[in-house]
């Protein structure tokens, strides 16, 4: 049995979850999120909890049974909580701004890089060299988050570039001379 998958994810106050079939809809002060899941594996919903389980222990349902349980667990934390996700900017001259719901980057590149807010994810800039992605779905978060990355990612020499807040970048030594 799934140690993830056996366990029932509880269902916060102001969250409310609606089962279509294998369609299933969260609701919550953040926000709604739909998602189809998988036939294979039954959800029930029971007063504040929902727990799932599988048919039998082929493969297929033995791996889907702690994913849809953990999908299912980020739409609840996302529409009662949120998800975060921190870049900062290490290099000289690196920095971002919002304009409106734009962010504009300029590290480095003979051109500044934008980026458009999607729906239910959102911009902050605290400071000119730190950059705060926030919204109600994980996976949307995360990908702006590593597209951001991406225009500039840290170099091993200097450590130049766009991290995470919390990410280990190894530093390499580097040319000697003679």
């Amino acid at each position: 049995m799934s140690r993830i998958g056996k366990r029932p994810v509880t269902i916060p106050e102001g969250v409310t979850v609606e089962v279509n079939g294998h369609t299933v809809t969260v609701k919550g002060s953040k926000g709604e999120l739909t998602r189809e899941l998988h036939p294979a594996i039954q959800l029930e919903v029971k007063e504040n909890e929902v727990e799932f389980t599988r048919p039998n222990d082929s493969k297929e349902s033995r791996s889907l049974h702690g994913t849809t349980r953990s999908v299912f667990n980020n739409m609840v934390v996302g529409v009662s909580e949120g998800f975060k996700k921190e870049l900062e900017l290490i290099g000289v001259g690196y920095r971002a701004q919002k304009q409106g719901d734009k962010l504009v980057l300029n590290v480095g590149l003979s051109h500044p890089v934008e980026f458009e807010a999607s729906e239910g994810v959102s911009f902050e800039v605290p400071a000119n060299t730190k950059i705060i992605v926030e919204g109600f779905n994980k996976e949307k978060v995360g990908e702006l988050a590593a597209n951001i990355r991406a225009v500039r990612p840290p170099e091993p020499y200097k450590g130049k570039g766009i991290r995470y807040v919390d990410e280990f970048v190894r530093r390499k030594e580097g040319k000697t001379g003679k």
